[in-house]
């Protein structure tokens, strides 16, 4: 494994400084590539958490008077200030999450893509001129910040799903308080350093890791204005009963599905489910968590999917650069896994390829990438966001069967649909119920300018991120009325 360039931050950061907070309580990071306590990082109090948001107030009254062509300055000095620490923020993030250090490569640059991305959308955040029924009235619109967002990140894209809220948020005028996860902190507490090099003003961004209950507090306190979450549907629904009337932008679970159709590209169709069933070790919203192929080319897909995995996939030490398949992050995920591969043998489903905890690594994360046939539409493996290496395969007899078995969940993200038919894709675009419907390519796929979120009706939230949608849900739509004569 290669080693770190230098020790990693273990503080808490709030208002511009990094500090022990006011608790003696650390928490452990350790690493699922190791197995090693590779920090001790404080508790966040709820005392710590005031001190963040009165200080967020005060920097933010400053901020939104701040000229947007010099908030998209600083903005674009981050994003250069990050590409700087590619290689160290990437190798610290692999040590804490788990992810092939190419995988992390490709975050921290997309990171610093976001910066530059919303900088340049916050220069044409434009408002409207409206007609009045009263010819003696002028009305226009335009865009406010909110204030301070208290923003909860995830731990399977530590430092993007930071930056997928703080670069939109900085750009429209807001503050954020943010809680990353207790034992993904490293990289994100890392990046400080580039906000505070590029002159991002003190108290505009604070970050203090901790637990389900601090959370809570940082979502309750009467100074959040506004909350961002992106993290399970469960967790997602808690957020929400206690934020109240407060704004909410919700990015929550997913489950698929890729459907591939009789006229696919088979070769294609099962490359690109094999890749978005493996990246991240699976630990992503949007991966392949459902399969659902018609049956006159199930054995053909099945065979080409096997083919590719048994020659793509490789397991092992996430540093190594032949390596593209890492451990998971943490016992939770992997003891699913086992929950849902272990109802799969119980009833008889067919385990092509893996099916469990790999032996002769540091920690017993490592798990094998998994390929089941057969799988049933009311079995965990179908039902539940695995969120694991595994790829379930269900089949379906027409596109009404497919679009039913789709459609039949309570996740509504993202899926993808392989055809050459034109009209068959419009038609699933139309009717598969998620947010976005991918065409030949996978449903891992995703774009820093692309609107990413749920389909209304589904337990995945609301509001979108990316692109210039996101400075939309993160300001206040205002209205002026001018009487001139």
């Amino acid at each position: 494994m290669n080693a770190l360039p230098q020790a990693p931050r273990t503080q808490l950061f709030i208002a511009g400084e990094f500090t022990d907070g006011t608790s003696d309580e650390r928490v452990e990071v350790v690493s699922p590539v190791t197995g090693d306590v590779i920090a001790a990082i404080p508790s966040a109090t709820a005392e710590d958490l005031d001190t963040a948001v009165r200080k967020a107030h005060d920097a933010q009254r400053k901020w939104r008077r701040v000229g947007v062509f010099q908030r998209a300055e600083i903005l674009h000095r981050v994003g250069d200030e990050l590409e700087r620490r590619v290689d160290d923020l990437a190798r610290l993030q692999t040590l804490e999450q788990g992810k092939p250090v190419s995988e992390s490569v490709a975050d921290i640059k997309e990171a610093a893509q976001l910066f530059h991305l919303h900088a340049e959308d916050a220069l044409r955040l434009y408002g409207e001129t409206l007609p009045s029924s009263d010819v003696d009235k002028r009305m226009f619109t335009f865009h406010a910040p909110v204030g301070v967002w208290g923003i909860i990140t995830p731990w399977n894209f530590p430092l993007l799903m930071f930056t997928e809220f703080v670069a939109p948020g900085l750009a429209t005028g807001n503050a954020c308080v943010v809680k990353p996860p207790s034992n993904t902190p490293l990289a994100v507490l890392a990046a400080m350093d580039a906000l505070t090099a590029a002159g991002v003003p003190e108290g505009l961004v604070s970050v203090l890791p901790g637990d389900g209950e601090f959370g809570s507090q940082l979502v309750a306190h009467p100074g959040i204005h506004a909350v961002g979450f992106i993290g399970s549907s469960a967790t997602g629904a808690k957020i929400v009963r206690t934020a109240g009337l407060k704004r909410t932008l919700m990015e929550c679970s997913g489950n698929g599905p890729i459907v591939v159709l009789e006229d696919a590209n088979i070769e294609r169709a099962a490359a690109a489910a094999v890749d978005s069933a493996f990246y991240c070790a699976g630990q992503v919203c949007c991966a392949t968590e459902r399969l659902i192929v018609h049956e006159a080319v199930h054995d053909q897909f099945v065979e080409a999917a096997l083919s590719y995995a048994q020659r793509h996939v490789q397991l092992g030490d996430p540093f190594s650069s032949e390596v593209n398949l890492g451990p998971l992050n943490n016992e939770g995920v992997a003891a699913k896994m086992d929950r849902h591969l272990d109802e799969a043998r119980a009833r008889g489903f067919d385990i092509l390829l893996g099916g469990g905890r790999a032996a002769g690594f540091a920690t017993n994360l490592y798990y094998d990438f998994t390929i089941v046939d057969g799988v049933t539409e009311d079995s965990l493996l179908a039902q539940e966001e695995s969120f694991g290496p595994v790829l379930p395969i269900l089949s379906a007899t027409s596109d009404d069967e497919i679009l039913r078995i789709a459609n039949a969940d309570a996740l509504g993200l993202q899926s993808a649909v392989f055809t050459e038919s034109l009209s068959r894709a419009y038609r699933f675009i139309e009717e598969l119920e998620t947010g976005q419907v991918i065409v030949n390519d996978s449903n891992g796929w995703w774009d820093i300018n692309m609107p990413f979120g749920g389909a209304g009706g589904k337990g995945t939230g609301w509001g979108r991120i990316g692109g210039m949608y996101t400075l939309h849900d993160m300001t206040d739509l205002r209205t002026g009325a001018i009487h001139v004569r």
